[in-house]
């Protein structure tokens, strides 16, 4: 896996700190798209047991840390936005986040390990040009794209 300039880095809270289950979990919903890179076991820190690994996510990379106690929970401030080709494809991101995670408001959701997605149709910019948009989007949690 090649390294970019700027690397993404998340911290997870996981069970015994391990990292190969968030890793799995992603693996399910993106397939081929999602790329496990290596994992290390880094013992016993202040935050409890810990792991660092790396993965790639539709050829992005990305940093991760999982300790066994919460130390910087994931919160709104970083969240990935999903840009998917249709109806069916958002509604295959949503349902598998949402299934373990919760719902949020205008496309947001948050999976079983605390990071935020924004699932997202591909023509997002055109279809908030519509009459009325902002007004349609407020009132979804998962965005349909026939209500526009």
């Amino acid at each position: 896996m090649s390294t970019p300039f700027i690397l993404p880095h998340l911290w997870f809270h996981c069970q015994e700190g391990r990292l190969q289950p968030i890793f799995d979990y992603y693996q399910t919903v993106f397939g081929e798209n999602f790329r496990c890179g290596f994992i290390a076991t880094m013992g016993d820190t202040p935050s409890g047991a810990c792991e660092v690994g790396n993965f790639q996510l539709l050829g992005q990379t990305y940093q991760a840390m999982g300790t066994s106690e919460t130390h910087h929970a994931l919160n709104d401030a970083f969240s990935l936005q999903l840009f998917c080709e249709d109806q069916n494809e958002i509604d295959h991101y949503w349902n598998y986040f949402t299934n373990e995670g919760q719902e949020s408001k205008c496309s947001w959701c948050i999976d079983k390990y605390g990071l935020r997605w924004q699932i997202l149709p591909k023509n997002f910019g055109e279809l908030m040009q519509k009459p009325n948009a902002k007004e349609v989007m407020m009132k979804q949690t998962k965005i349909v794209i026939s209500e526009y």
